[in-house]
């Protein structure tokens, strides 16, 4: 079974290619929350913003449309150990599709201000759903993360 998409806008952001976004390094400076830029939502799909702006954070579905390739097996950038693919947020996925979540720190028309930014310029966005009190999780494990995170 196939799927095709269609993105319904595009990012635009700081970092203007992939090697900009140091992982690590936003990990030793507590993250990517203050990172700002813009969703860009194609005229075609604006009318789906409506009653968007009563949300404080989304979640936000993307293309890594500047990854080649997968490997089941990879280093992520916090560790030296090579981790299943899956236990990671590594860009080279069987179908490369990513998801972050980032504040609405205002809305004009079709674009959308928002922080915590972690894709390039460009990056299509395949979808958004505004991130409520069900996302949030508490009591949860880490994994092998445990060890890396500062929080």
């Amino acid at each position: 079974m196939e799927f095709k998409f269609k993105p319904i806008g595009v990012v635009h952001s700081p970092f203007k290619k992939k090697e900009d976004i140091d992982s690590e390094k936003f990990a030793d400076s507590g993250g990517f929350d203050p990172v700002q830029g813009e969703l860009e939502i194609f005229q075609e799909f604006e009318k789906g913003l409506k009653d968007i702006d009563g949300f404080s954070y989304l979640i936000v579905l993307f293309v890594f449309h500047k990854s080649e390739g997968y490997r089941l097996h990879t280093k992520p950038l916090l560790d030296d150990t090579l981790r299943g693919v899956f236990s990671t947020r590594s860009p080279h996925r069987p179908n490369p599709v990513g998801m972050t979540v980032v504040e609405v720190l205002e809305r004009k028309g079709n674009r959308i201000k928002v922080s915590g930014i972690d894709m390039i310029e460009g990056t299509p966005i395949l979808d958004i759903k505004p991130y409520t009190s069900r996302d949030q999780k508490t009591a949860i494990k880490l994994g092998w993360l445990k060890s890396k995170m500062k929080k």
